[in-house]
C-alpha cells in the first residue's frame, strides 16, 4: 500500500470493536511513535498505554464521550518540556515534536488495520494529577486504539479538503488568495 493510500484510510474512528488488541500491535503503533523525527532528535515524548479495566475507565473519564469508553486501549502521549528544543526566540518544539509522533503512530494504526482518534480535548489537569506527572511532562493528547466497526470513506477528501490550488502559494506568499 502507497503512503497516500495509508493516509486515506486513516481517519478518526469512534466505533470499536469488542475486540482486544493483540500486544505485537499495540508495539508497533509505539514504535512508529518512537522512531519519528524530532527537532534535535531531542524525542521529548513518553507514550503511556492503558489497557487494565480499572484504569482504562479512570482515564476515559477524563474525556465524557461513550464511544471513547469503548476503545479496548488508550496511549495517552505525553511531552517533555524540559528535553525539547527551543528555537533562539523561545519557541519550544515540543508540541510539534509529539504531533509528528502522534501522526506516525496514527498512520501505522490504519495501515495494520487498526483505528484511531487524536483527543485533545480532554482534562489535562486531571490526567497528569492520575498519572503523577511532573509540571515539565504534559499530556498532549490521548489516543484510543482499537479494530475499529466500520471502513474510511476513501473518497471523501474530494469533497471535504481544500483545493491545492487554495493553500498552494508558488514561490511568494499571496494574501489575496486567502
Amino acid at each position: 500500500m502507497s503512503f497516500i493510500e495509508i493516509a486515506k484510510k486513516r481517519y478518526s474512528v469512534r466505533k470499536y470493536k469488542n475486540k482486544p488488541v493483540e500486544e505485537y500491535k499495540i508495539k508497533q503503533v509505539l514504535e512508529a511513535g518512537r522512531i519519528a523525527p524530532s527537532a534535535v532528535n531531542y524525542q521529548p515524548w513518553y507514550f503511556i498505554v492503558v489497557r487494565d479495566k480499572k484504569k482504562h475507565d479512570d482515564v476515559a473519564s477524563f474525556y465524557h464521550r461513550d464511544w471513547f469508553k469503548k476503545a479496548p486501549v488508550i496511549i495517552i502521549i505525553c511531552g517533555d518540556h524540559k528535553q525539547a528544543w527551543k528555537r533562539a526566540d523561545g519557541k519550544d518544539y515540543c508540541d510539534i515534536d509529539v504531533a509528528i509522533a502522534i501522526d506516525h503512530m496514527t498512520l501505522t494504526a490504519a495501515d495494520i488495520g487498526l483505528g484511531t482518534c487524536w483527543v485533545c480535548n480532554f482534562d489535562s489537569i486531571k490526567c497528569s494529577e492520575y498519572f503523577k506527572l511532573p509540571p515539565y511532562i504534559e499530556p498532549i493528547a490521548m489516543l484510543p486504539l482499537g479494530y475499529p466497526e466500520d471502513k474510511a470513506d476513501i473518497n471523501r477528501f474530494s469533497s471535504k479538503r481544500k483545493d491545492l490550488d487554495n493553500i498552494v502559494h508558488w514561490e511568494i506568499f499571496n494574501q489575496y488568495k486567502i
